[in-house]
C-alpha cells in the first residue's frame, strides 16, 4: 500500500505547480497581451509550451530547494511534516492572492512556509542560513535588475530606432514579442518550474532514504524522468488555464505598453531570471517580470507607470513572507502537537 503522506505531498506538489501557473502565467504573457503583440489564446498556449520545455531542463533550482532550505536533521527527524506545512501555506496564500488579482511570489512563499515550519519543529537551527541569505539578497536584486535591465534597454532601443516609422517598429516588435514571450515562459519554467521536482524528489527521498536519487535526477533518467514531467505539466495546466486576474492587473494597469516596451521588459526579466536558474538561486519571475514593465514604462515618463498600482505589487511581495511564515509555521505546529 502506497505511504499515504508520500501520496499526499505529491498532491499537495502538484497543486502548488497548478496554483503557480495561475498565478505566474501573468509573468510570461502579460506584457504580449497588454501590448497588444499576441492575442490572449495564443500566448497563454505558447506561454504553456514552454513553461513545460522550461521546467523539464535543468535540475539546479529544484536540488536548491529540496536540500537546500533545511538542515539534514530536520528531515530524519521530522520527515513530511515541514514539507506539507510549506505547501499547505503557498497553496492557501497563492490561490488567495490569484482570486483578487495580485502577482506574488509562490517562489518566496513557499521558502517563507518550509523555513519556517522547520522552525516551529526545532527552532531557528533548521535553517541553512547561508542559503537563505543568497535568496533573501535575490529578493531585493532580481527585481532591481529586472527594472534597470527594461529601463535601460529600452532607453537604447528608443536611441537606435529613432529615425524608423513607429508603424512599422510597431509590427516588427509585435512579432519579436513571440519569441520574448517564449523566452520569459522558458525561464519561468526554469525557475518556478523545478519547485514541484524538488518537492516531490525531497518526499522521495524520505520516503526511501535514497540520498543518491537527487544525483540522478534527470528527464533521461528511467526511475526519475516521470518527476519531471508530471510537475511540468502540473506548471503548463496551470498556465494554460491563466490567471486572468493577475493578467490584467500587470500587463494593463501599471503601465500602457507598446510592442517595443514589451518587448524590452520581456527579455530583460527573462536573461535575470535564466541567469539565477543557471546558479540555481530560485528568484521571483513575478518580481522580474512586474519590475521589468515597470522598468520600461519609466522610460517615458514617471508619471506613466501608475505607482498607486505598483505600491499594492510591492507590498504583497512584502507581506508575502510574513503571511505564509506564519501560515507555515501553524500548520507546523499543529501537526506536531498531532503527530
Amino acid at each position: 500500500m502506497p505511504d499515504p503522506f508520500l501520496v499526499l505531498i505529491i498532491a499537495l506538489a502538484l497543486g502548488f505547480g497548478v496554483v503557480n501557473g495561475f498565478n505566474d502565467a501573468a509573468n510570461a504573457v502579460a506584457a504580449s497581451i497588454g501590448s497588444r503583440a499576441l492575442s490572449p489564446r495564443n500566448a497563454i498556449i505558447l506561454a504553456g509550451c514552454f513553461n513545460f520545455a522550461g521546467a523539464a531542463t535543468g535540475t539546479a533550482v529544484a536540488q536548491t530547494i529540496g536540500k537546500g532550505i533545511l538542515a539534514p536533521g530536520v528531515i530524519s527527524e521530522f520527515g513530511y511534516l515541514p514539507v506539507i506545512a510549506g505547501l499547505g501555506a503557498v497553496i492557501i496564500w497563492g490561490s488567495i492572492a490569484t482570486r483578487y488579482g495580485v502577482p506574488i511570489s509562490l517562489t518566496h512563499g513557499f521558502i517563507a512556509g518550509l523555513a519556517a515550519a522547520g522552525m516551529a519543529l526545532v527552532g531557528v537551527r533548521a535553517v541553512v542560513w547561508g542559503v537563505m541569505r543568497r535568496i533573501l539578497i535575490s529578493v531585493a536584486a532580481a527585481p532591481a535588475l529586472g527594472f534597470a535591465g527594461g529601463f535601460v534597454l529600452m532607453v537604447i532601443l528608443l536611441w537606435a530606432l529613432r529615425h524608423n516609422a513607429p508603424a512599422r517598429m510597431r509590427v516588427v516588435f509585435s512579432r519579436l514579442q513571440w519569441l520574448t514571450t517564449a523566452f520569459l515562459a522558458f525561464s519561468h519554467g526554469n525557475n518556478d518550474g523545478q519547485m514541484p521536482i524538488g518537492i516531490i524528489t525531497m518526499a522521495l527521498v524520505i520516503h526511501t532514504g535514497q540520498n543518491g536519487l537527487w544525483e540522478r535526477l534527470s528527464i533521461s533518467n528511467p526511475e526519475t524522468w516521470w518527476i519531471i514531467v508530471i510537475s511540468a505539466a502540473a506548471i503548463s495546466i496551470g498556465t494554460a488555464v491563466g490567471g486572468w486576474r493577475v493578467i490584467r492587473t500587470v500587463g494593463i494597469r501599471v503601465t500602457a505598453l507598446e510592442p517595443s516596451q514589451g518587448f524590452a521588459a520581456q527579455f530583460s526579466a527573462a536573461a535575470v531570471i535564466e541567469g539565477a536558474s543557471r546558479l540555481g538561486i530560485p528568484v521571483s519571475t513575478t518580481h522580474c517580470a512586474s519590475a521589468g514593465i515597470m522598468g520600461v514604462g519609466a522610460t517615458r515618463r514617471l508619471s506613466a507607470v501608475r505607482w498607486g498600482v505598483a505600491r499594492r505589487i510591492v507590498a504583497a511581495w512584502v507581506i508575502t513572507f510574513p503571511v505564509c511564515g506564519g501560515i507555515g509555521y501553524l500548520i507546523a505546529w499543529l501537526l506536531k502537537s498531532r503527530f
